[in-house]
């Protein structure tokens, strides 16, 4: 086997401790991981079903129109809780089951404004908690342009 020349050959204090990391951090649970996940990305999922359901009955919507408030609630809940510094908590347990849905991009936004409050409310909180937004919206609109595009060229 040929060595890389640009890979750095260790020293023993370097060997010794890259050997204690190796045995001393603990291996991540996979299979509980993905479990959890899968368990709360459900709740999360029947959740936003009965607000769905709630919006259909108590306004008269049909399910695409209930469909907006719903998210609109699923949104706000996950910016109350991490403003109340319990979604962290949550996202501890519940792993990517809560940071994938649109609950992890409420949280986002919502730490974001948070964590740059003491600038104030224009430069601070305004500014800085679009910053994942930007790159989310921009991803968005060039996705929707690319599939349009294709859509236009191989359906018409």
């Amino acid at each position: 086997m040929a060595r890389d020349p640009k890979k750095k050959k260790l020293t023993v204090d370097q060997k010794r401790y890259t050997e204690l990391v190796r045995d001393t951090v603990p291996r991540p649970r996979y299979g509980k991981n993905a479990l959890l996940a899968f368990f709360f990305g459900g709740l999360i999922a029947l959740i936003g079903q009965g607000f769905i359901d709630f919006y259909r009955f108590t306004l008269d919507m049909d399910v695409k129109e209930a469909a907006s408030p719903a998210v609109a609630t699923m949104i706000f809940i996950a910016a109350l809780l991490t403003g109340l510094g319990l979604f962290d908590k949550i996202a501890r347990v519940a792993g990517a089951g809560v940071s994938v849905p649109v609950t992890g991009f409420a949280n986002s936004l919502a730490s974001a404004a948070l964590e740059f409050k003491r600038e104030g409310l224009v430069f601070g909180v305004g500014s800085k908690m679009f910053i994942l937004a930007g790159s989310v919206i921009t991803f968005g609109v060039v996705t929707a342009f690319v599939i349009g595009l294709i859509y236009a060229i191989f359906i018409f």
